[in-house]
Order: structure tokens, then C-alpha cells, then sequence
């Protein structure tokens, strides 16, 4: 049986990192129609977030909780009644397989478990600051003439606690930001609605641009730029 999520570090770390779609892995059973080439592009999974998340557990203070399914088999980032949750169609690729998909099942097999799993790390008395990690590809492929030109977006709804600390520092550190980029967070921000801002709880929705952090060295520069910000965020908001 596939395993909906991975935890990665010490719950008890004051940071708690929740990367939705952290994997491209399809279970056993399930057959999406897709050739191989297209679970390696950003419709099935975001690029580079499993290993940043890694790598800033790694450099200590945080636990991460990696989506263990592909967003194409289910989308952890979207109300459980929504329409996209089980994809039949992404940028251009049609899903066959979801044509005929047992939502119910998926709902019980991975999608719920990984919410109650989620609730449980961050309602801990400790209070984890919550990053929300994502990745974003530089255009479309249904529409390419709409260049993304930001290295990084900060997304939220109501609660822009963490985002206002969070945008001078990335900017300091000389990333172009984007501020509800490349998508609004009052349009799409499932998971932290549920998990931070119906609790209060601060965080932080932060969106890489996939070509900067496909490759080690990328993967690494993001790491060492949001590790500080993250404790910045924590320390202030806690």
C-alpha cells in the first residue's frame, strides 16, 4: 500500500513544513493514462520542493510533511468537494484514467489521511510556525506567451502575518518577489485556510520557480535563503 505522506525531522521542531505535492508517485492500481514523460513535468508534481524541504530539515529547526501521492491522483491542496480534486484535466494534458476515478476511495485511501496527519503536527502545544511549499513552472504550457518573471511568490488569504515579515527579507536577499504570485492565495489556498487560518496559527505560503530549484546548486541557494526567514518569521510570530 502507498504511504499518503513522509515526515521528515522532529515533530517537535518549532517549523513545520507542509509540501502538498511533494511527489509524482501514482499507487499501485491506479492508472492515470499518462506517458512517463508527463509525470516528470509540473502537472504532477511541484519540482524541487521535496528536496528544499529536505535540505532546510537538514539544516535543523524543522519537520516536514511530504504529500506521498502525485496531484494527479489527488490534490491535497483543494477542498475536499472541489472540482479539481481529482484532476481530468491540467495545462493541456487530459487525464484519462480520472475519467472513471472511485474519488470516495482516494478520499479515504490518501487524501484524508494526510489532512488528519497534518491537523495533528500542527496543532502541537509547541505552536510550529507553518511553511506551505510549493513550486510554480516559469509559463504554461497552454499559454506560453505569459512569462512568470518572479523568482518566488508569497501567497495568503486573510492572514499576511508571516508574508509582510517575509517579502523585504527574500528581497533583500536579492530574489524578485511576487506578492500574490503567480496566483492569488484568496483563490487557492486550501491547505493553510484549513491547517493555519481557521486556527490562527501564522505561516508563511511560499511558491519557487521551478527552473531555479530543478537542480542541486538551486536547490541549495533556496534553502540557505528561506532557513533565516523562517526562524525570522518564528521568532516574531510565535
Amino acid at each position: 500500500m502507498s504511504a499518503p505522506f513522509e515526515i521528515l525531522g522532529d515533530p517537535l521542531a518549532p517549523i513545520l513544513i507542509i509540501a502538498d505535492h511533494a511527489s509524482n508517485h501514482v499507487p499501485e492500481g491506479i492508472d492515470l493514462g499518462l506517458p512517463p514523460e508527463a509525470m516528470r513535468e509540473h502537472v504532477a508534481l511541484d519540482i524541487g520542493v521535496a528536496e528544499v524541504a529536505a535540505l532546510l530539515v537538514e539544516r535543523g529547526g524543522a519537520c516536514a510533511i511530504l504529500g506521498g501521492v502525485s496531484r494527479l491522483v489527488i490534490d491535497y491542496n483543494r477542498e475536499p468537494d472541489a472540482a479539481g480534486l481529482v484532476p481530468v484535466h491540467s495545462d493541456g494534458h487530459h487525464i484519462e484514467g480520472n475519467s472513471v476515478a472511485d474519488v470516495a476511495d482516494r478520499l479515504t485511501r490518501f487524501y484524508d489521511p494526510y489532512h488528519a496527519r497534518v491537523a495533528e503536527l500542527a496543532a502541537q502545544p509547541h505552536r510550529p510556525f507553518i511553511l506551505s511549499l510549493h513550486s510554480f513552472t516559469p509559463s504554461l504550457r497552454t499559454r506560453p506567451e505569459e512569462a512568470r518573471p518572479w523568482e518566488i511568490g508569497i501567497l495568503y488569504n486573510a492572514d499576511d502575518r508571516g508574508a509582510r515579515i517575509a517579502i523585504p527579507l527574500l528581497e533583500a536577499a536579492g530574489l524578485i518577489v511576487g506578492e500574490q504570485e503567480p496566483y492569488s492565495g484568496k483563490l487557492l489556498n486550501a491547505s493553510m485556510n484549513r491547517h493555519a487560518e481557521a486556527h490562527h496559527r501564522p505561516y508563511l505560503g511560499v511558491e519557487m520557480r521551478q527552473d531555479l530549484v530543478s537542480e542541486p546548486a538551486g536547490q541549495r541557494r533556496f534553502a540557505d535563503i528561506l532557513h533565516p526567514i523562517l526562524e525570522a518569521c518564528r521568532n516574531a510570530l510565535a
